[in-house]
């Protein structure tokens, strides 16, 4: 049974937005970390430490929005791919349950994602069986090369970070958590377009504009 995935859309649109303004909050944040342990030559450390308080109310923010975010485009994904297992089934390359659970194998969850939505985006154009056009899944190809990267990367600055002690390696750590909020605001961005397109394709096909093949 076809399910309507627009409702949930909007949630995942409205939680991505957030989660922008967030990471700007936090490139703000980490930004006055680096000038702090940039100029605080002679031990100063209350530039530092200021600094700091701001990141972790700004990282907090970024948390909260995660799993705010990460949970309702789980559950947006499950619907689409339900919807398309009515469409084309059998050209799915993992069972529905995959949608949700995929994301949660470590290492596996670098791409086992990418393909269910990949298989999701061909069962919801006109032709599921057709051949992918030129750069046809370039949209979903960046978002999730640019997520990937983005995991990475917040990765190396928290450990760099956590084992900061002198003011260099605050300073390194600061320069790893700009590249990651800043990757992290493409990949929101690129998220969105996405989530848009992907539920504009379902709605289309699903309200006869597009026949579903026979």
């Amino acid at each position: 049974m076809l399910r309507n995935p627009n409702g949930l859309s909007f949630a995942v649109t409205a939680l991505l937005g957030g989660t922008i303004l967030a990471d700007v909050l936090s490139l703000f944040a980490t930004s006055e970390l680096r000038t702090a342990v940039t100029e605080d030559v002679g031990g100063d450390v209350s530039g530092r430490d200021l600094a700091m308080a701001s990141m972790a109310v700004a990282g907090l923010l970024q948390i909260l929005l995660l799993l705010a975010t990460a949970t309702v485009f789980i559950i947006w994904f499950h619907r689409l791919r339900g919807n398309a297992e009515v469409w084309a089934g059998g050209l799915q390359g993992r069972t529905p349950g995959w949608a949700i659970g995929g994301w949660f194998i470590p290492l596996a969850n670098l791409w086992i994602p990418r393909g269910i939505a990949a298989d999701i985006w061909r069962a919801s154009r006109a032709e599921p069986s057709a051949a992918d056009r030129p750069g046809e899944l370039l949209l979903l190809n960046g978002w999730w090369s640019v997520f990937v990267v983005d995991t990475l990367v917040a990765r190396v600055a928290g450990r760099i970070f956590d084992r900061a002690e002198s003011f260099e390696e605050y300073e390194s750590a600061a320069n790893w958590f700009l590249v990651s909020d800043a990757l992290d605001i493409v990949a929101a961005v690129l998220a969105i377009l996405f989530v848009r397109r992907l539920t504009s394709m379902q709605h289309t096909k699903a309200t006869g504009m597009i026949p579903a093949a026979q």
